[in-house]
């Protein structure tokens, strides 16, 4: 049976075709043996067809596909055209010798073509990628190379390619640091208490918190100076009167040693260094909360972002604990107790990570293993949906610590929960309502600003016809006031409608294509028309009111 290779190199595809394999034999280490000498391989392999790849573009996306398995329409015609045709019913009289399983299995699936990848064939393509530049003689000397050396860097740059907004790297890096934060903070709180205390030993039993303690020292420096007068900045600093003259008083009883101005200076140089730390945890645990409500906000929302970061980082990515089944989640983190159960036939642990959780904290002693095995079929699902949905909302994680409540009330008071159908589907219901909420925001803000605009030139209009309407009567000559605010009011509404015609003349004559100075003077005449319209008719619904009073008299 003859044997095809399928070689796909950086410049395009090959196929080489094996013949005489008894001279060489069936076995691998003949193959490995031939494979140096090129006249012997020479003989046995040979280049059937070379295909080079129209761009680096077209070489990337064959590459990518290659490597996910999938069959392309240029490597399906290639195999076509090159491979000898087998007839419908018959069996093939030769097979193709692929480097990779899956694209084999592909090609068998959809060209029917017999497909191997095993030792043998992939020693013999070990051959063909050692004397490639031999067989295919087109090639100049570097040019593979810099074919390999693009290709390599841009593939590898769309594997690493992601979206910025939901990078689990960067939570990964910021729950580790959170934790080595808190174990450096305590250690080094620990020495600043350690340290202060030969000067002032009273104060560790008054301060129990370690921020405020360093923050306390650094206020105080030297007991002996520590007066009345400073009681109200350490009551900012502790919050309370009490305490602050409960400090004072403690230092004027002092048992500690007085220390020199050095090393005074030191403990609090060291003092605010702590704080300086205390503080920036503070910061980076916001930091990590945004990135969570980022990256994986169901899980957030159901478990807590520390948590889930926990689990998250112990997994490597978001990816790969949507990959995990329940049953991993569940025990993540316990992996050290579950290898010793397993070793020594044990009972195996009930939970991991997960324990930190504070549902397991409230769930009674005997429902903890149900809790746990629950709340980490709930969080497989919050991690899939947030691995694998384009939008991230907060809906599904917030339905599922609602049922995860409900599940807590089953065990303890015996209420029905709701069934996870109904959940899902109200979870789905409102979050398509969300999206088209987002959806309708944009046009109709658009919309609103211009029926607002609608709306006050139809006012002012009206506004122009009313005042218009209204007959200014002076009697005996009373209300000389008001007749001339009237008129002042008329002035500025006659400006404004003046101003708004032109407005909408300038509009219109530059929405118009044609010739700006020639149509001047026709938008002046069209303005002029506006105003003397509006007051014709001013004066016409003055008239008919005075008909109308007479005919009444």
């Amino acid at each position: 049976m003859a044997l095809f290779l399928l070689y796909e190199s950086a410049s395009g595809y090959a196929l080489f075709e094996a013949h005489g394999l008894d001279e060489i034999g069936q076995n691998t280490e003949a193959v490995r043996n031939s494979v140096s000498d090129l006249n012997r391989f020479g003989k046995v392999v040979q280049l059937r067809s070379f295909n080079p790849f129209t761009s680096a573009l077209d070489a990337l996306k064959q590459c990518n596909a290659v490597s996910e398995g999938i069959l392309t329409d240029e490597l399906r015609t290639v195999l076509e055209t090159n491979l000898p045709k087998v007839k419908e019913g018959k069996k093939a009289k030769f097979s193709l010798g692929v480097s990779d399983p899956k694209i084999g299995s592909q090609i068998s699936e959809v060209t029917k073509l017999p497909c191997q990848s095993n030792e043998f064939v992939s020693e013999l393509l070990r051959g063909v990628r050692l004397h490639f530049d031999t067989f295919v003689g087109d090639l100049k000397a570097g040019d593979l190379e810099k074919a390999q050396l693009g290709l390599g860097h841009s593939y590898s740059r769309a594997k690493v390619k992601f979206n910025v907004n939901r990078v689990d790297n960067m939570v990964i890096q910021a729950i580790f640091l959170l934790d080595t934060l808190d174990k450096d903070i305590n250690s080094f709180s620990m020495r600043v208490r350690e340290w202060y205390s030969w000067h002032f030993p009273e104060l560790v039993k008054i301060v129990n918190d370690n921020y405020l303690y360093a923050k306390v020292s650094k206020y105080i420096e030297d007991k002996a100076k520590l007066t009345e007068d400073k009681i109200p900045g350490l009551t900012e600093i502790v919050g309370d009167e009490d305490k602050a003259k409960e400090i004072v008083e403690a230092a004027k009883a002092s048992m500690g040693q007085d220390l020199s101005p050095v090393d005074l200076i030191n403990v609090q140089q060291f003092a605010q260094r702590v704080m300086d730390l205390s503080e920036y945890r503070k910061n980076l645990y916001d930091y990590l909360v945004a990135k969570m409500n980022d990256i994986a906000p169901n899980l957030a929302s159901l478990i807590g972002e520390v948590v889930g970061a926990r689990l998250i980082s112990h997994a490597g990515s978001l990816t790969n604990l949507a990959k995990c089944p329940s049953s991993t989640l569940q025990i993540l983190g316990a992996e050290k107790a579950l290898f010793r159960a397993l070793k020594t036939r044990g009972n195996t642990p009930k939970y991991g990570l997960i324990f930190h959780s504070s549902f397991i904290g409230r769930a009674s002693a005997k429902n903890k293993g149900r809790m746990a095995r629950y709340l980490a079929n709930k969080c497989s699902i919050a991690s899939r949906i947030d691995c694998f949905s384009e939008r991230g909302t907060t809906v599904f994680g917030e339905k599922l610590r609602e049922q995860v409540e409900e599940r807590l009330d089953f065990y303890d008071k015996g209420v029905a929960p709701r069934k996870n159908i109904d959940v899902m589907q109200s979870a789905i219901e409102s979050a398509e309502n969300k999206d088209t909420e987002m959806e309708t925001e944009a046009p109709a803000e658009v919309s609103g600003k211009k029926s607002k605009k609608k709306k006050q030139k139809a006012a002012a209009d009206e506004g122009g016809d009313m005042i218009l309407d209204k007959p200014t009567k002076v009697t005996n000559g009373d209300a000389v006031e008001d007749h001339k605010s009237e008129k002042k009011k008329k002035k500025k509404e006659k400006r404004k409608l003046e101003q708004e015609t032109e407005q909408d003349d300038q509009a219109e004559d530059d929405g118009a294509n044609g010739v700006v100075s020639e149509q001047d003077g026709t938008a002046k005449k069209k303005k002029n028309k506006k105003v003397n319209n509006v007051v014709e008719t001013g004066e016409e619904s003055k008239k008919k009111k005075k008909k109308s009073k007479k005919e009444t008299e």
